[in-house]
Formats: structure tokens, C-alpha cells, sequence
């Protein structure tokens, strides 16, 4: 075995090789450890500096899988969640139901859901939501599962949160945060993203937390600055909130900007007497696919929930000529986060402003009734719950015939159609053709040729009953509004004597 030489050699070593001058640099060069000089001692492995105040990786330690899929699988490897629901009120077969509905948005943000437990209480706790003794088990639950994200089927308070985390030790989500999540994953337009931006800071805004120095005082401010004391100054927790009100006020203007735009718009249909259709309905009712049937509008398509979320309004024509607009909106579900409501109002003013609104609901879901009372919800609370409805059952070639012949006896003002094979599209344009509101007024008018817009105005705006073309112009029969009444009113025949 070889011995190092002692401090104290070296040190003569060196003394002996270098000069006196250069004995600081001689001990700062990196290879001053090992020279020809030196001998054949060595001293251990030597590193560049860099390389000594580097990070290096320690071999062994990683627990990654050498084949290549698996590390791919746990490099993207998705959220597992445990759901947990607390059922206050109807049957167990509700409660289920609800907590189907939360595996699907679950699934559908890109989780992948292991377990699920539902509690019967009066109502959730108000510390941990199910109560001490079942997040307990709860905490088994987690562990048993390998999950790493409990999902609760509510909205819960800040402090329900907290506490739930601390006793289950993993980290902890109420439905409106899921679906918040959802929305933002699907946001594809200007609007939409903005939107679902400020309902995202209305959520988080009282749920910011501070740990460490974010409850940390920062300086007050003073008439001298420098080194002013006068007051505590705000915490880094108040600061955030301040600045997440500033950027919510941002955005609420940015959104009213491009209200206007909608508004302009709408205003222009208004002008031009060109009735409105909303399709509203439950998220994954099929509303954009019975848009695609309707006006063949090519609008994305897809077995998930809200796959869509911005508005598309198509031109469309009823069996009989008459023209209007057809609204495909925002999906709605069960306990829709008025976050949501408040964001997204200007998108769902195109049902209130709307003359006639298509219900869209689900007949092949196994709860189609409460699809129904879900949306009508939500119509109620943006102001359309006057505007006439039609209650379309869509998937009629998946549904029960018996579920079908429920809701059409229960609905008296329904339609059962498919989406997918065209079955009822037909009945369904008729009756939004004699649905529509129609002019009040009844006119006969010989127009001169040259007032031809009059003519055009009354196909545009009316119902053009008969027309027949004369020496002296056009006679035409119509039912018009009555401004344009009045304007065909010189050019009506004297009656006969």
C-alpha cells in the first residue's frame, strides 16, 4: 500500500520546484496535486473546480424503470385520484349517480380515478367535510390505493381544505376546482381564455395560503423613505391578493371589450328582424352535434365533457325560407360553480337574448330529469327563464323507449331526434319554423320596380306570402313588422269600389 506524504513534505516539495514568487500561484494551479515533480504519490480523485461546486448525480438511487415505455409512462403519468362524496339528501342511486358524473370530469381533466366513497350525513362537516372519524379512514383509503389527490363531490370552504389535507396527507380538490381546471384545458378562443382566467382568481382569491416568509411583514412606508418604519406593511399573502384583484379587474374590462363586440352584432340581427335559436343543454347532451345536423357548422365533436366552450352562431333557413341564427353555447352540468356563471354571462346572454331556446337533454343518461332541472337552473339565474322552450331528446337511438316515452309524456313540448342518424331533424325544423315568432302585421303592396329593396326587406324581415309580378311592380303579400308596415302603406291598393 502506497502512503500519502505528510502536509509538511509537500510543503518542501514545492518550496524546492518554485521559485518563491510563484508559490501562491504553483498552490492555486488544479494538477498541483500530481506532477512529475511530485513523484508517483497520488491523492486521492481530483476534480476541476467547476466540478467540484457542481451538483453530481449519485449512481443507484433513481427507482425509474430501464424500459423505455415505462419511463415515458412515469414521466407523463396522470393524477390518480380517490373521489369522495357526502349525501345529504334523495337516494343512494342519486348519490352514485353524482359521483359517476364526477369520475367522467375526473376522467375527462385527465385523471385517472381508483376509488370512490360516498358518506351519509345531514350535512357536510364543517371542519373536514365527511367529519374526523371518516377522513381517517379516508387516509387509508389514499394509502391503499396508491393515490396521490382526493377529489370531493362539493364545493368546500378554504378551512375544509386545509384541515382534510392535514389528515389525509395528500393533496385535496372540491368539484368547482375540477371543473375550473376542465374549462381551462378546452379554452381555445381569446374570450373564453379570459374568462375562465377570472373565474380561476375568483376561486383561488380567498383560498391563497402563506407559508414562511409569505406571512412575512414587508417595510411600512414613511414621508422619508429609506429607512421609514412608520407602519407594519402589507404580508406577501396580502400583496398577492392585491395583485390577483389587479389582474381580475384587467380582465373584467378586457371582457367587456369584447361584449361590446358580441353586442354589436347582436344589435345588427336585431336590426335586420333575424330571429335567434339558442341550443342549450347539459354538457355532453349533443348540442354541437345537433348544430353540425342543423347548419352543418363543422363544429368540434367529441364524446367528453364540455369539449366545447366557445359560442358558435350559424346562419340557418327554415323548411318555409325563413331565415335565423342558431346559437350552439357553453355546456351546463350539476352544481355549476357560479364562478362560472358570473364569467361566462356574456357568453350565455345569447340564450336570454335569444327567441326561442332548444333544450338539449340526454335521453340515453341514466337521470335525464335531473339534466333538465340542472340547465333550467342556470337559465333561470342569466335572466332567460321567459323565452320559449323546446325540449329536444336527443341519442333517441340509444335511449330506452320507455325512458323516451317518460319525458315525452312529462314534456309536453318535446321532440325526440338522434343526432348521430338524422332521425326527427326533419320535425324538429318544422316545428322551430312555426315556433319563431312571426310579423304581426298582414300587408298587400303593389311596390314600383323602383323600390325593389321593399321587396327584398320583406323577404329578409317577414314572411312573404304570395308575389306576382304586374306591369306596374310587384304585388306582394306578407307579414311584416311594423315599421316596414308602414313603409309599404303608400303602395297599398285602393280597395275596390
Amino acid at each position: 500500500m502506497t502512503s500519502s506524504s505528510s502536509p509538511s513534505q509537500d510543503t518542501k516539495r514545492l518550496a524546492q520546484t518554485y521559485p518563491e514568487g510563484l508559490r501562491a500561484d504553483a498552490l492555486m494551479e488544479e494538477d498541483v496535486a500530481w506532477s512529475p515533480e511530485l513523484g508517483t504519490e497520488w491523492d486521492g480523485d481530483q476534480f476541476d473546480r467547476s466540478d467540484r461546486a457542481a451538483l453530481r448525480r449519485v449512481a443507484g438511487l433513481s427507482t425509474e424503470l430501464e424500459d423505455v415505455t415505462e419511463v415515458e409512462y412515469r414521466q407523463l403519468r396522470l393524477e390518480r385520484v380517490v373521489l369522495v362524496g357526502v349525501w345529504t339528501s334523495g337516494t343512494a342511486r342519486d348519490a352514485e349517480n353524482s359521483l359517476a358524473e364526477l369520475a367522467a370530469l375526473a376522467e375527462t381533466a385527465g385523471a385517472i380515478v381508483l376509488d370512490g366513497v360516498v358518506q351519509r350525513r345531514d350535512k357536510p362537516d364543517a371542519a373536514t367535510y365527511i367529519g374526523s372519524g371518516k377522513a381517517q379512514q379516508l387516509r387509508d383509503v389514499v394509502l391503499e390505493s396508491g393515490a396521490d389527490t382526493v377529489v370531493c363531490d362539493g364545493e368546500l370552504s378554504p378551512g375544509q381544505l386545509v384541515h382534510l389535507e392535514d389528515v389525509v396527507k395528500a393533496k385535496v380538490i372540491d368539484r368547482t376546482a375540477l371543473i375550473l381546471d376542465i374549462f381551462a384545458q378546452h379554452a381555445t378562443s381569446r374570450e373564453g381564455k379570459a374568462q375562465v382566467a377570472l373565474a380561476q382568481m375568483q376561486y383561488m382569491l380567498p383560498r391563497l395560503r402563506g407559508w414562511g416568509q409569505s406571512l412575512s411583514r414587508q417595510m411600512g412606508g414613511g414621508s422619508g423613505g429609506g429607512l421609514a418604519t412608520r407602519g407594519p406593511g402589507e404580508t406577501k399573502i396580502e400583496t398577492d391578493r392585491r395583485r390577483i384583484r389587479e389582474k381580475m379587474a384587467k380582465l373584467r374590462r378586457e371582457i367587456a371589450e369584447m361584449k361590446t363586440g358580441r353586442d354589436i352584432k347582436r344589435q345588427e340581427r336585431k336590426r335586420h328582424r333575424v330571429p335567434s335559436v339558442a341550443i342549450a343543454g347539459y354538457t355532453n347532451a349533443g348540442k354541437s352535434s345537433l348544430l353540425n345536423r342543423l347548419t352543418g357548422a363543422g363544429v368540434l365533436v367529441e364524446n367528453a365533457l364540455f369539449a366545447t366552450l366557445d359560442p358558435t352562431v350559424r346562419r340557418a333557413e327554415t323548411p318555409s325560407g325563413r331565415l335565423y341564427t342558431l346559437a350552439d353555447t357553453v355546456g351546463f352540468v350539476r352544481h355549476l360553480p357560479h364562478h362560472l356563471v358570473e364569467a361566462f354571462r356574456s357568453t350565455m346572454e345569447e340564450v336570454a337574448e335569444s327567441d326561442l331556446i332548444l333544450h338539449v337533454v340526454d335521453g340515453a343518461h341514466p337521470a335525464p330529469e335531473e339534466q333538465l332541472a340542472a340547465v333550467r337552473e342556470v337559465i333561470r339565474d342569466v335572466g332567460a327563464g321567459d323565452v320559449p322552450e323546446i325540449v329536444v331528446i336527443n341519442k333517441a337511438d340509444l335511449a330506452d323507449p320507455l325512458v323516451l316515452q317518460r319525458l315525452m309524456r312529462v314534456e309536453k313540448h318535446s321532440l325526440a331526434v338522434s343526432a348521430r342518424t338524422g332521425d326527427g331533424i326533419g320535425e324538429l325544423l318544422e316545428l322551430i319554423d312555426r315556433e319563431l315568432p312571426r310579423p304581426s302585421v298582414e300587408v298587400e303592396a303593389l311596390v314600383p320596380y323602383t323600390r325593389g329593396k321593399l321587396v327584398a326587406r320583406a323577404h329578409d324581415e317577414g314572411e312573404v306570402l304570395s308575389e306576382e309580378h304586374t306591369a306596374d311592380g310587384t304585388l306582394i303579400k306578407a307579414r311584416v313588422h311594423e315599421e316596414l308596415a308602414a313603409e309599404l302603406t303608400p303602395y297599398v291598393p285602393a280597395p275596390a269600389l
